[in-house]
């Protein structure tokens, strides 16, 4: 008999392993990785085939931390600008989008549609 998911982490948990299954990122096309807590929220392009992250943002880097933002709504939006401008400066301009088992809602759609202003494409 299988256990039944009980709380908000664990549903996310398995919805970002199935999403997991079939994305991975490579050379030409990396992963765009988002990872959200209640305080921060953090960025990463992925190479999966050389296990290596290729660009990183978070919420306490020096430049989003200048910028009086916070970890909200507006913030998000932000911090996808900001490695969207990163990610093509560096010769990134397609990934795949990872949104690490959140819902495309609220920050996560946010930094997704900043991120796509910016210049990335997915």
């Amino acid at each position: 008999m299988a256990t039944k998911c009980v709380t908000k982490r664990e549903k996310r948990i398995r919805r970002h392993k199935r999403i997991r299954k079939n994305i991975a990122g490579t050379a030409a096309c990396p992963r765009f990785c988002v990872s959200c807590t209640l305080k921060h929220i953090y960025l990463q392009i992925i190479n999966d085939e050389l296990k290596s992250t290729l660009l990183s943002v978070s919420t306490k880097d020096k430049e989003f931390v200048g910028s009086g933002s916070k970890a909200n709504l507006a913030g998000a939006a932000v911090l996808g600008r900001l490695l969207g401008e990163r990610a093509v400066k560096a010769g990134v301009g397609n990934v795949i989008f990872d949104r690490g088992g959140f819902k495309y809602h609220g920050r996560v759609k946010a930094l997704a549609e900043a991120a796509r202003k910016a210049g990335l494409k997915f």
